[in-house]
C-alpha cells in the first residue's frame, strides 16, 4: 500500500520515539532496531526446513493408484511433490530445491514444455522410458541420471511394459525467490521426430557412474566413496554418488549446504539432526543446512545426493565441519 507522506519538515516537531516509528512508516520505513519476528541477524546457521524421509515402498503404491485414476491428458506429469512439513511451506522440500516422485505408464506421453527452472531425474525403475531434450531421445534406465537444463524442451515417453518410477529434483523454490520465472508449452505438444541420442551429455548412465566409482578413492571419512557429476549446464544443483561397502560409517558431519539424498540400492541408516531414518531402495531423505548428519550402511549402498552446495561455495557461505 502507498501511503501519502507527511510534509518532511513534520519529523522537526516528534520527541517521542513510537510517534517516530509511526511517521517513518509513512514512508514505507522501518526501524533497524525494533524487534521482529524473524529476527534480521542471529547467532549462528539454522534452517527453517525440518529433516524429512519419503519411503517409497509406501509412495509408489500411491503412484500405482494414480497411474488407474488419472492420465497424462489431465496431469501434464503424474508426479506426487515432497513438502517439507514446516508452517507457510506449500512444496519445497529444502530451502532452495524441490523433489518429486513421478511415474509413466507404457505407451504414454508426458508432453513437452521447457521453464526456467533446471531439473534433473534419478531412475528408480523403468525398463524402456526416454526422454526428449531439445529434439535428442535418449533411454531413462533403472540408476540413470537424467538431466534438464532450464530453458530446454523436455518431455518422457514410455515403450517399457511395465510403469515407470522416478524421483524428480529442480532448483524452482530458489526460481521463486529469485523471481526469473518463466514456462512454456510445446506448440506442438511434443518434440516430434528426435533424433535418436543415446549417449548424450543429458544422461549420466547407471553403468558410468558406476565405472567412475569403481575409480573412486575411498577413503573420506565424512563421504566415503564418492564421484561428483555436477553439469556445467546446472550450476545451482550439485549432484554427488556415494557409494557404501556393508558395515561403512562416515565420521559425522555439519555442512552450510541443503541436501536430499536418494537410495538407489542398499539399506542403512542415517541420523540427520535429531531424527534416525532407516532408509531403502527407493527412499529419499533430507539434510537442511547445518545439522548433523551420521551415515551407517547395513548393505552395500548407493545414494545420489543432491544439494545446494555449489551455489553456496560460489556465494562464499560453504563450510564443513566434523560434527
Amino acid at each position: 500500500m502507498i501511503h501519502s507522506s507527511p510534509p518532511t519538515d513534520s519529523f522537526a516537531a516528534i520527541r517521542d520515539v513510537d510517534e517516530l516509528i509511526r511517521a517513518i512508516d509513512d514512508r514505507n520505513c522501518t526501524p533497524g532496531w525494533v524487534p521482529r519476528a524473524k529476527p534480521l541477524m542471529w547467532a549462528s546457521p539454522r534452517s527453517a526446513f525440518v529433516p524429512v524421509h519419503w519411503r517409497y515402498a509406501e509412495i509408489r503404491p500411491a503412484l500405482v493408484a494414480a497411474g488407474r485414476v488419472i492420465g497424462t491428458d489431465l496431469a501434464e506429469r503424474r508426479n506426487f511433490v515432497l513438502r517439507n512439513p514446516v508452517p507457510g511451506n506449500d512444496f519445497a522440500t529444502t530451502n532452495t530445491l524441490v523433489g518429486a516422485y513421478q511415474s509413466i505408464l507404457p505407451g504414454e506421453r508426458a508432453r513437452s514444455h521447457r521453464h526456467s527452472s533446471h531439473a534433473m531425474r534419478i531412475i528408480i525403475e523403468s525398463r524402456g522410458s526416454y526422454s526428449v531434450v531439445n529434439g535428442k531421445r535418449h533411454p531413462m534406465e533403472t540408476g540413470d541420471i537424467v538431466l534438464t537444463p532450464g530453458g530446454s524442451w523436455h518431455g518422457h515417453g514410455h515403450d517399457g511394459a511395465e510403469q515407470a518410477f522416478w524421483f524428480d529434483c529442480l532448483d524452482l523454490p530458489l526460481v521463486h525467490l529469485l523471481e526469473p520465472m518463466n514456462t512454456e508449452e510445446h506448440p506442438a505438444g511434443w518434440e516430434a521426430d528426435a533424433q535418436e541420442d543415446p549417449d548424450s551429455s543429458m544422461r549420466i548412465s547407471h553403468e558410468s557412474v558406476l565405472q567412475q566409482l569403481a575409480r573412486a578413492d575411498d577413503t573420506d571419512r565424512l563421504f566415503g566413496r564418492t564421484i561428483d557429476v555436477s553439469s556445467e549446464t546446472m550450476r545451482t544443483i550439485t549432484i554427488k554418488a556415494h557409494q557404501w561397502k556393508a558395515g561403512w560409517s562416515n565420521q559425522p558431519y555439519r555442512q552450510y549446504a541443503n541436501q536430499i539424498y536418494v537410495v538407489l540400492g542398499g539399506s542403512g541408516v542415517s541420523e540427520v539432526g535429531d531424527q534416525r531414518f532407516e532408509w531403502a531402495l527407493g527412499d529419499v531423505f533430507v539434510a537442511p543446512l547445518a545439522t548433523r548428519v551420521a551415515h551407517t550402511a547395513r548393505e552395500d549402498a548407493l545414494l545420489v545426493a543432491l544439494s545446494d552446495e555449489r551455489l553456496m561455495k560460489f556465494c562464499g557461505f560453504h563450510r564443513l565441519e566434523v560434527a
